[in-house]
């Protein structure tokens, strides 16, 4: 059975934003990387219209993809089903195999502002203006989860 779209052997965690995001919201995504890590993805977004396994995304107002092979984070979001430019520009990365992290997501009215373990990692301006439509926090790939706040 090759069933590709539904590979859950990673952790895959959805949660909900009561209310919808707002600015001076904090979303807290606490982890352990993987020893042997290749990507992981946060995203925050509207909730998914499906039934069962079947999904229709909806709008992502931020999804952060990070890419240990490369050291990258690329952050974009996806309006009426298309996705926008990235963004990739970085003063640092983080993320180590095998260590803990903790990433803060700040909503501001301009943008999101992305901490991880306390220092200013990027910032992504909002490019979907309906923030209380974004009520799902969503993460999956290689780590542990170990707290969601």
């Amino acid at each position: 059975m090759t069933d590709k779209g539904n590979i859950r052997n990673e952790e895959d965690y959805v949660g909900e934003i009561k209310g919808g995001l707002r600015p001076t919201m904090r979303l807290v995504v606490m982890g352990i990387v993987h020893k042997q890590p290749k990507s992981m993805v946060v995203l925050v977004a509207c909730q998914s219209k499906g039934e069962g396994d079947e999904e229709i995304e909806g709008d992502v107002g931020l999804e952060l993809k990070v890419n240990f092979s490369e050291k990258a984070v690329l952050r974009n979001a996806r309006l009426s089903g298309k996705w926008g430019a990235s963004e990739t520009a970085l003063s640092f990365f983080p993320f180590a195999p095998g260590e803990p992290f903790k990433m803060e997501i700040v909503c501001e009215h301009q943008q999101f502002r992305i901490l991880v373990d306390g220092q200013p990692l990027c910032g992504f301006t909002h490019r979907l203006t309906q923030l209380a439509s974004l009520t799902a926090l969503r993460v999956h790939g290689d780590l542990q989860l170990t707290k969601v706040a």
